[in-house]
């Protein structure tokens, strides 16, 4: 028996056959991206309808939410840098054909209106939260914070040039909250080498996947019976969109070459089916939009349960998408 010793530069640890970088950091990541996006989006888009006093919620108090998720997706960016203390280089440096280089610019530009605009409304926004319970803590801080703003000799008079242009900001944000959006699911698509990530269709789907968990979270958080019900039928159009563009994609893997095929094979009968269309498909989709169905013809249902679903099955995707991306590769051994 003669011995061989093959020596193939396809074996690299942690990178092939199977890539082993990413984990939970990134997914929470991407989930926190679009779910700030869609807040966003939202805010931005009612206002310019006109909606400030009739959905107060989503134009004043959930975009309190979207810079604090947005500062908690970047800590944990940073963290998993394998060289965290040079992330500033990304904000100095542009590269076109770089998605990460897209997103890090894109993050930076739209913090800036991100906290504007919930500030300038700080003053509504206690208001309505002192209306809805006076004892919540929440309201107290944001007593302080507002205190503390105009104390300062700067704030209070960029506040109100912000306030005096909104509408103006708003047409200009609405674009970055969209590409904020699909940059979550480009992020992954641009790793041609890992057959499921290597699909188009993730910028589209990521975007929708973030602006159904953005309506869920103002469903969840609205007092308003109106703002609901309007935002179950957004919800509802978001989630067949999405469910559309989940089969779309597995439809063009199916029709792809080996590596898509065996990708897909992981979702359509491998280690990712139960997960996937049990966790994600059915329980965080499908049952949330019967829930809203039934309330919406009559039927009461608890708005947390379909809000509460629809939220993890955001945030379970984004980990499928992460895990499962990273253990398909063209393996040409």
């Amino acid at each position: 028996m003669n011995e061989q010793l093959i020596v193939s530069g396809k074996e690299i640890p942690h990178i092939v056959p199977h890539l082993h970088l990413w984990g939970t950091e990134i997914a929470l990541y991407l989930f926190f991206g679009g779910l700030a996006a869609g807040l966003i989006f939202f805010a931005n888009f009612f206002y310019l309808k006109g909606k400030q006093n009739s959905m107060p919620v989503t134009i004043k108090v959930a975009p309190l939410i979207a810079p604090i998720i947005i500062i908690i997706g970047l800590i944990l960016l940073i963290i998993d840098l394998h060289h965290p203390l040079y992330f500033w280089q990304l904000l100095i440096h542009f590269r076109i054909v770089s998605p990460m280089s897209w997103g890090a610019w894109t993050l930076s530009v739209i913090m800036l209106p991100a906290i504007l605009w919930p500030l300038s409304y700080l003053d509504d926004i206690i208001e309505y939260l002192e209306n809805r319970n006076p004892k919540c803590k929440i309201t107290g801080l944001l007593i302080w914070v507002n205190n503390l703003i105009q104390k300062l000799p700067i704030v209070p008079a960029i506040l109100v040039w912000f306030d005096k242009n909104r509408k103006i900001m708003a047409y200009l944000t609405i674009p970055l909250a969209i590409i904020l959006g699909v940059y979550t699911g480009i992020l992954l698509s641009a790793f041609n080498a890992r057959p499921l990530w290597n699909t188009a269709i993730l910028g589209p789907l990521f975007l929708t996947s973030g602006v159904s968990t953005a309506a869920a979270a103002i469903m969840w958080i609205s007092n308003n019976p109106l703002e609901r019900k309007l935002y179950s039928k957004i919800d509802l159009f978001l989630i067949a969109i999405e469910i559309f563009f989940i089969i779309h994609m597995f439809m063009g893997m199916k029709a792809g070459g080996i590596a898509q095929v065996e990708a897909a094979e992981l979702f359509l009968g491998g280690s990712y089916t139960v997960v996937f269309w049990v966790g994600i498909v059915a329980i965080g989709l499908v049952f949330p939009a019967i829930l809203e169905i039934m309330e919406l013809t009559g039927f009461h249902v608890p708005v947390w349960i379909p809000s509460f679903l629809i939220l993890m099955s955001g945030m379970l995707f984004r980990f499928v998408m992460v895990w499962g991306g990273q253990a398909t590769s063209f393996n040409l051994l």
